[in-house]
């Protein structure tokens, strides 16, 4: 539905009130405060602009392929840049500026954060054909449901139109992007990073070092319950995909990780049960089973947690940025993978699906809109806040890092190795039935069942896996 006139003026002008930092043009505010017919005439101007600057030869930039009628615009765009994400600041600033440069386009997006539920209703929407005109989402295993639809356009095909898509771009990152099929249909911003947040201050006070291995991790863990200090902030029930990820790989090494064959291998059984040691030891909260992970995250940076194993996209949420650091995952008892290996990568990027490709309007509209999120100068606003985050174009470290961005950095910097988590092969259905068994092996529970559960849930490969490995960037 369309919405109209009066109510886009309405949000505008709310969303602009309420909104602080943003590079605002003021040419596009006063198009809101003119009456109808002035607005229209001020949008006419700007349209002679886009149709002078095609001159200069369509395809430098996407606003010089612009017709020369623009007429208002709805584009309903999907985004996981919800809860704590870091780029969530970022989508929203770049939402409300391209909105200010191009007022005939009004973005109408839904952002939430992307848990299995959210992904759940992505897929549901697509099968039901309640696709939006853009999607921020994952380009890994979690999206073959969605390209078995055929609801995206491809690169190559919008590069047929516009060859300067994506062209900021590194091609590696297009290529790591790139579905299961080998397909590029995602741009992508920035890739993420897991690693072990600590609160630097409640060691000190408590007398430990940091955890480098399986015995530290546990002695801090028992001085911390001792001391009435959460050792370990994690949502069993909600997220515990990062305690998952990297129990697996330190577990079964990098090879056992990447490749576990079709039945439950036995290091993933003894990788599983280690939930269980750590619950019994006093590592989670006590009400584990039953908070969210945004909660776990409140629980560290409120120091009521001493660590909380998190990804880039929580960077942000730090407010203590002079005494938190991120270290690399301590290890578990007769490890295979090479300490300091980091679990992260590129797994997501913007798609224009077919619904808006094949409406002229909305075309443009929508590739404008990519481009405004996915060019350098986005990438690198994506880039510094998200604590140095893997780039997927060209950018600039910036100077006078605080200690923790200075940590993040150093952290990849020196990781031996960066492999995609399982998810990122695992087919949906296989991880979430892993995911959801997690709460009942940390109790004690067989993880020989669980896995046993999960490698039947296979969708014709073997184990629910594919052969991607994600590992070469």
């Amino acid at each position: 539905m369309t919405m109209s006139d009066e109510k886009k003026e309405a949000f505008h002008s709310l969303r602009y009130r309420r909104h602080k930092g943003s590079v605002l043009p003021g040419a596009a505010m006063q198009i809101r405060r003119k009456k109808p017919a002035v607005r229209a005439a001020l949008v006419a101007g700007a349209v002679l602009t886009v149709t002078t600057l095609a001159a200069d030869g369509c395809g430098r930039r996407v606003e010089t392929c612009i017709g020369g009628e623009n007429r208002d615009v709805t584009l309903r765009t999907v985004s996981m840049s919800g809860g704590t994400a870091p780029g969530t600041g970022v989508y929203e600033e770049i939402r409300l500026e391209f909105m200010a440069e191009n007022p005939h386009i009004y973005i109408e997006d839904e952002m939430q954060t992307s848990d299995e539920q959210w992904k759940t209703g992505v897929v549901t929407d697509f099968s039901v054909g309640n696709e939006p005109d853009v999607l921020q989402f994952f380009t890994d295993a979690t999206a073959n449901q969605l390209v078995a639809m055929d609801k995206f356009v491809t690169i190559e095909e919008i590069r047929e139109v516009y060859p300067e898509y994506a062209a900021d771009t590194y091609d590696w990152a297009l290529k790591q992007a790139a579905n299961q099929d080998g397909v590029s249909r995602a741009v992508p911003t920035v890739g993420f990073w897991e690693g072990l947040y600590v609160n630097q201050e409640l060691f000190e006070r408590c007398g430990l070092a940091l955890p480098y291995d399986w015995d530290s991790l546990l002695e801090a863990v028992s001085v911390f319950r001792e001391n009435g200090i959460v050792p370990v902030s994690c949502a069993l029930a909600n997220v515990p995909h990062y305690w998952l990820e990297h129990l697996l790989l330190y577990t079964a090494g990098k090879e056992g990780y990447l490749n576990p064959g079709s039945i439950a291998p036995k290091d993933w059984v003894q990788a599983v049960s280690l939930f269980q040691i750590l619950r019994e030891a006093g590592a989670f909260p006590e009400d584990t089973d039953s908070i969210t992970n945004e909660y776990a995250g409140e629980l560290f940076v409120s120091k009521k947690a001493a660590m909380l194993l998190e990804g880039s996209w929580y960077f942000s949420s730090v407010t203590d940025t002079e005494h938190t650091l991120v270290i690399p995952f301590p290890g578990v008892p007769d490890q295979k993978a090479e300490p300091g290996t980091v679990i992260g990568g590129i797994t997501s990027g913007f798609y224009i699906t077919r619904r808006a490709w094949n409406d002229l309007q909305k075309r443009d509209a929508a590739v404008k809109y990519v481009m405004a999120h996915t060019g350098r100068e986005a990438v690198q606003r994506y880039y510094e806040a998200g604590g140095s985050a893997v780039a997927a174009a060209p950018v600039t470290v910036p100077e006078n890092l605080s200690p923790l961005a200075e940590c993040a950095a150093e952290y990849v910097e020196n990781a031996p190795e960066k492999l995609l988590p399982t998810d990122s092969r695992m087919e949906p259905e296989a991880y979430r039935t892993l995911i959801a068994g997690i709460p009942e092996v940390s109790a004690g529970g067989s993880g020989k069942e669980l896995l046993e559960r999960v490698f039947a849930a296979s969708s014709g490969r073997k184990g629910g896996f594919s052969n991607v490995q994600g590992d070469d960037y």
